[in-house]
């Protein structure tokens, strides 16, 4: 089929122009939230003011933003990695809930140690349920060549089954009568607080660090980006490509478990089938977003958690029905991932005379 479009790919992009296509995909956003706004009769300036304003006007509410941006990044900085090496971890609600599995378990069973023993130990037990519940489907991904999006996928439902069977059943509160709950941490297991926020804030910006330095001037992050860029020139370089893609994951998936923590700790203070709240999913927008930069990571998700809060809070004081909000999230992210397409490609018109005449001469 002759087209009169001609689409290649971009090797670098000024610095100019991707400023250019960032802000104006960005105008486009706000452009077509308004019409749709306008279409159920709402108006549109009332609303975005509102979203600033419930994200970001009051303290109380920049702490709900700031809450909302800790597991979202630490989550997309997992994501990261192991998309870096093109495995397309899809696996990321899964590993949040085993890690929060594994950290209610050393909650629950030793909650009368000191809290600089206990949540430590909590962490530790996080980030190792995370790493091998992610480091399962990595095995047959290097030894078998399985597909990683379908196997991680899966492990989402198995986990969150296993945690709902938990919740119902053995570790039910005798004490919460006929509700299905498991009993609440003890204080020992509550992440503390500073400047108003759970310390998690202090924990995701270290782990940004941490993985930007990781991926960028460390080894194993290079092999990582080379693994990704080409398996054939990693093998050809004499790299162990089957260990690397264990220990990408490992990482992977030690990061979303260590969000599993935070939330089960700071947030819920229990472990709750639902605890994820999507953050997973969500992770795979905001970290290509970003472009798998980590530092970059960082400030897209605070913008994402923005757009989070203010929507959650136009839903109650303007009486805005939940699925208005998600529309206009959608549109947002649908321009907004639209300008990563055009980063990455050039389109060109070229027309219908020279598109035939360049097939006849490819021919």
């Amino acid at each position: 089929m002759i087209s009169p479009i001609k689409v290649t790919k971009r090797d670098n992009v000024p610095r100019k122009q991707t400023a250019f296509i960032l802000t104006l995909s960005i105008v486009l956003a706000l452009v077509f939230s308004g019409i749709v706004l306008l279409f159920f009769e709402l108006n549109p300036l009332k609303v975005f003011g509102t979203i600033v304003t419930g994200a970001l006007g009051t303290p109380m509410r920049i702490e709900q933003t700031l809450i909302k941006a800790i597991p979202l990044t630490i989550a997309s900085l997992g994501i990261l990695v192991a998309f870096k090496m093109k495995f397309w971890n899809i696996g990321g609600e899964g590993q949040i809930m085993m890690g929060a599995l594994c950290a209610s378990y050393v909650a629950l069973n030793y909650g009368h140690l000191p809290p600089n023993v206990l949540l430590p130990l909590m962490a530790v037990a996080s980030v190792a349920g995370g790493g091998i519940w992610a480091l399962i489907p990595a095995i047959f991904k290097a030894k078998l060549g399985t597909n990683e999006t379908i196997f991680t996928l899966m492990m989402n439902y198995i986990i969150i089954k296993i945690v709902m069977y938990l919740q119902y059943g053995p570790w039910k509160d005798p004490a919460s009568k006929g509700f299905p709950k498991i009993p609440g941490f003890s204080e020992n297991a509550i992440l503390p607080e500073v400047f108003g926020v759970h310390i998690g804030w202090i924990f995701m910006i270290l782990l940004t660090i941490a993985i930007f330095l990781f991926m960028g001037y460390t080894k194993k992050g290079y092999e990582i980006t080379v693994v990704g860029e080409s398996i054939g020139t990693a093998r050809y370089a004499g790299m162990n490509v089957p260990a690397i893609i264990m220990v990408a994951m490992f990482i992977s998936g030690g990061l979303l478990g260590f969000v599993g923590f935070v939330q089960a700790s700071a947030i819920e203070k229990t472990l709750t089938w639902g605890l994820s709240a999507n953050y997973g999913f969500t992770a795979i927008i905001t970290s290509w977003l970003a472009r798998l930069n980590a530092i970059t990571t960082l400030f897209v998700c605070l913008a994402f958690a923005l757009l989070l809060q203010g929507a959650s809070y136009i839903q109650l004081s303007m009486n805005v029905p939940s699925s208005i909000a998600d529309v206009v999230q959608g549109v947002i992210l649908f321009f907004v991932l639209g300008s990563d397409f055009f980063l990455r490609y050039r389109v060109q018109w070229v027309g219908l005379k020279n598109a035939a005449e360049a097939r006849v001469y490819h021919d």
